[in-house]
């Protein structure tokens, strides 16, 4: 699992709730990925596929995903990618552009989870 860039957990529980931090396209050197959008995608998938295994949670957990890009045009080359990591328990989710996410990252994605499957 990717080290936190900051002062804070890549993920909490309280309760059967879990919280995680946002999620971006960092490699095993630290550094955001090279190769445009999907690979950064991609590896940003992988960083939230190893934060949920490491709070004991999986895909079908996750309730609620916020999504922050930082450009709105790459909204559609989020939407395959992403169907294909939850696949056919699609989770709420918000995406939206910021102006500017962390180490220049073009997409930052974090998630709700509950522990005990309540829907």
């Amino acid at each position: 699992m990717a080290k936190t860039v900051g002062p804070f957990s890549p993920w909490c529980r309280i309760g059967q709730t879990i919280a995680t931090s946002g999620q971006i396209g960092l490699g095993d050197d630290g550094k955001v990925v090279e190769g445009g959008f999907g690979p950064e995608l991609e590896q940003t998938l992988r960083n939230l596929s190893n934060v949920l295994a490491d709070a004991g949670v999986t895909r079908e957990q996750v309730i609620k995903v916020n999504v922050y890009l930082a450009d709105l045009a790459d909204w559609s080359a989020l939407n395959g990618p992403y169907a294909e990591f939850f696949g056919s328990w699609l989770p709420a989710r918000t995406a939206f552009a910021t102006s500017a996410l962390p180490l220049g990252a073009r997409v930052e994605i974090e998630a709700w989870a509950v522990v005990e499957e309540t829907r």
